[in-house]
């Protein structure tokens, strides 16, 4: 991260809001719920092998739900295509990210009293609407929505797009995330430096920048500013 920071990006999902899983796994009806450490389980599980397949031209984010509820499907002894594509489904709808953890708008108060904050995300073309109702929208200046532009991450036209809007350098730049593929080598083919937003662990052994809560991306930022 250089001394020069002056502009954080976010990604949504798994960062600033997470899924409503109750609502999500409704899909399941009458069979057995996993449990949140199940759930980070799968994740751990699945976002290495997202990874590599992202890294060899793979579809992006239907491709990780995809792959992610038929695993926690196999883990819960279901076989049911019907119940594994309601699950994606509703997983891709922005509206059902809706879960943010205590203190977010704060911290995003706080980080934005030295940094520019903007946000960059994978969504549906409504992701404005739920950041709205959350209150996220009054600490950012900046959304860019892959449903609008036309373009998701990895690309590096929709990291373009979001340091146009923001007027911000590359080099200037910082991006968080919680996918290595997506997020963390899509910034830096960019140019922009990026830290990853782990919370379920799956980067802990890596070696790569990282950061569990936005309390602990706060002072890495200190840190480096």
């Amino acid at each position: 991260m250089p001394s020069s920071l002056k502009t954080i990006f976010f990604d949504v999902g798994n960062t600033l809001l997470f899924p409503d899983r109750d609502h999500i796994l409704s899909a399941l009806g009458s069979h057995p719920r996993p449990s949140l450490e199940q759930w980070h389980a799968i994740e751990r599980e699945t976002k290495p092998k997202f990874d590599s397949l992202v890294q060899r031209g793979g579809t992006v984010d239907h491709g990780f739900w995809y792959m992610f509820y038929t695993r926690l499907l196999e883990s819960l002894n279901v076989e049911d295509d019907g119940i594994r594509e309601a699950l994606v489904n509703a997983t891709r709808i922005s509206a059902n990210w809706r879960v943010m953890r205590p203190g977010t708008c704060e911290a995003l108060q706080r980080m934005g009293r030295k940094h520019r904050l903007a946000i960059i995300s994978n969504a549906d073309g409504k992701i404005v609407e739920i950041l709205t109702r959350c209150g996220i929208t009054e600490c950012v200046e900046s959304i860019t929505d892959s449903g609008i532009i036309g373009y998701e991450k990895p690309h590096p036209a929709i990291f373009e797009a979001a340091l146009k809007a923001m007027n911000a350098k590359a080099d200037d730049a910082l991006y968080v995330g919680d996918v290595y593929a997506v997020d963390y080598l899509g910034a830096t083919k960019a140019g922009m430096q990026a830290i990853l937003f782990d919370v379920a662990g799956a980067y802990r052994d890596r070696g790569l920048p990282r950061v569990e809560s936005l309390e602990e991306l706060e002072t890495a930022v200190r840190a480096r500013s």
